[in-house]
């Protein structure tokens, strides 16, 4: 066993090395440009002018002290400064558009990444939820991708630029002096080996960065929208130490890539500098003994620290490539990803007009996240056109898996589940979806206001439309009495509404949305008695002509649907009528005992 780990330890090490070592991720990111290129060959055209304008200074500088100040008169000094401001102005002009130019290139990338991202993970099946943490997700959107956008709004233009200035440069040293050129290159080889040696620290650690960041992010998310339990019980310290050890691992992990970054940049300015300094210490002397002119010296020192100043950039955008290539790893992870539940590639359309039939013929299905612990097996219901079927049982039985694989977040690993004669698998889920309407339990508000939470149902539904569906989900009254009506705000998952008016607001997207199937999870549990005695009419108009299906935990509210279906262990135990299963003696019996004082009461109820 341990030398299985010790193996595993060592390839794990080096697939971490084969990561640090390219920057292939950053490659990915040339398609993204080729909508922008005319902004892109702008930008480029803008940085050569620019590097070639301050190139032209060196020739300049030289000219001016071997010729300039030998002259009786100040004309070649006007001169000099006359094409000086000339140069100056030309090359403000090119940064500027430079600038301009790589930050919008910069900003659309980003943006066309994040919304492809985005899109991507919107598409993605309900089992990827179930093993990816969501604020692993929102990290990337957010914290790689301002990574990836400051490398491609600046980095990646520095590092362009420092690389002309560099080749420039080094051409203009040649041309000036070969032999202190010469002394120059043997540095090169010193200055390339720890870009190499620290650059993949610092991709390995920018990675590991992200990550601990990631970990910061879940425990931010998972404290805040549980505030209250947090509050409840007391464990505000508890809370904050784990907060603290997130934060003082990210603080550790970054610091490492800080440190190979400092480490890097350091040793590449020590070397090039030092280097400078002794090649500057043998020009003086041939000018002292008069093989170099000192406008000629002049140029090289001036060449030279360009050169030394774009070595010394160029190590550091190495580091801020690295990082970026480890941002842009983790987020053409997430946009490489795709949906367990696809869309076929010639999907069949469902019948029109919609019947609303349903059936499940021996569908057995486990959670991926869950794969030991079976779900539903040989599981069979067919519920016909405009019927209505309760799925009753304890926890766990499998009745929320029903609707799962019904609005098809998962296939089922064996059997069939079809919506009018047509198997889920060969249908397009999004059209599959638009004949079921859903009532959650626990309901899904979104922050907006009331109008748009109903017409999320409907988005093109009139105002008038929008309101009958509120008063026939005995809603209109109390959003009436709202300061602004269907305007009011309702806060960040519905937070300013009451547990059972945020039920009534996702009972009234269900009525818009017209559905031929509609699913009920226990729809009026979060309601009074009085508010539920008026859903429940308003429910049984809307069943009408409709394929409904209730999961049902409180009984009494399932007694007039056509057939109680009791489900245990993924499997279907019992079916009939209330007054059957009561008869029966089984499982529903023992159900509604738990629930009424005593038989009789429950028989009373019927």
């Amino acid at each position: 066993m341990a030398s299985r780990d010790a193996r595993l330890g060592v390839l794990r090490a080096a697939d971490e090395r084969e990561r640090a070592r390219n920057l292939r991720p950053m490659s990915r990111l040339l398609p993204y440009l080729r909508p922008h290129r005319r902004a892109v060959i702008g930008a480029f055209a803008a940085l050569v002018l620019a590097a070639l304008m301050v190139l032209a200074l060196g020739r300049g500088l030289q000219a001016l002290i071997d010729y300039g100040f030998h002259a009786e008169v100040t004309t070649p000094l006007d001169q000099a400064l006359a094409v000086l401001l000339v140069f100056v102005i030309g090359l403000a002009g090119a940064s500027f558009a430079r600038y301009y130019l790589v930050a919008y290139v910069g900003e659309r990338v980003a943006a066309d990444l994040r919304r492809d991202v985005f899109d991507n993970v919107l598409r993605l099946d309900v089992g990827t939820f179930e093993t990816t943490r969501t604020s692993e997700i929102i990290s990337r959107l957010t914290a790689d991708m301002s990574v990836v956008q400051l490398v491609t709004a600046a980095s990646v233009s520095v590092l362009l630029r420092n690389l002309l200035m560099l080749a420039g440069g080094l051409i203009l040293l040649i041309v000036t002096s070969p032999k202190l050129t010469g002394l120059v290159a043997l540095v090169i080889p010193l200055v390339l080996v720890p870009i190499l040696v620290f650059g993949r620290q610092v991709r390995r650690h920018s990675r590991a960065a992200q990550d601990r960041l990631a970990d910061v992010g879940a425990v931010v998310d998972e404290s805040l929208v549980g505030v209250r339990t947090v509050q409840a019980f007391g464990q505000e310290d508890r809370i904050s130490r784990r907060m603290g050890d997130r934060v003082e691992d990210a603080v550790r992990t970054t610091m490492k890539h800080v440190r190979a970054r400092a480490l890097m940049s350091a040793t590449v300015i020590l070397l090039v500098f030092g280097a400078v300094g002794v090649v500057l210490w043998i020009g003086g002397v041939d000018v002292i003994e008069g093989r170099m002119t000192a406008g000629e010296l002049s140029a090289f020192i001036f060449y030279a620290v360009l050169v030394a100043a774009s070595a010394g950039a160029l190590s550091e955008t190495t580091g801020e490539l690295h990082r970026a290539a480890g941002a842009a790893e983790r987020l053409f992870e997430l946009l490489d990803r795709r949906p367990v539940v696809a869309v076929p590639a010639e999907p069949t359309p469902l019948p029109e007009p919609p019947q609303g039939r349903v059936r499940f013929s021996k569908v057995g299905f486990r959670y991926p996240s869950r794969p030991e612990q079976s779900a539903l097996s040989d599981f069979d219901l067919d519920i016909p056109a405009g019927g209505s079927v309760a799925l009753v049982g304890p926890s766990g039985a499998g009745k929320t898996t029903v609707f799962q694989l019904l609005l098809r977040y998962y296939d089922p690993d064996t059997g069939t589940i079809e919506i009018d004669g047509i198997d889920l698998r060969r249908t397009d889920p999004a059209a599959a979806r638009r004949r079921l309407g859903l009532v959650p339990q626990d309901p899904v508000i979104f922050s907006a206001d009331i109008a748009e939470n109903i017409r999320f149902g409907r988005p093109e539904a009139t105002d008038a439309e929008v309101r009958e569906a509120a008063a026939a989900a005995h809603a209109l009254g109390f959003i009436e009495e709202l300061p602004d009506g269907f305007a009011t705000f309702v806060g960040e998952r519905g937070v300013r509404l009451s547990g059972g008016q945020r039920q009534r607001i996702a009972i009234a997207r269900a009525i818009l949305a017209d559905p031929p199937i509609l699913l009920l999870d226990e729809a009026t549990s979060a309601l009074d008695a009085e508010s539920e005695r008026a859903v429940q009419t308003a429910l049984a108009t809307l069943m009408e002509n409709r394929t409904t299906i209730v999961i049902a935990h409180r009984l009494a509210t399932v007694r007039h649907v056509d057939r109680i279906v009791v489900m245990d262990h993924g499997r279907t135990v019992e079916s009939g009528d209330h007054a059957t299963l009561l008869a029966a003696d089984g499982l529903y019996a023992r159900l509604a005992r738990l629930q009424f004082t005593d038989a009789g009461e429950a028989r009373a109820a019927e």
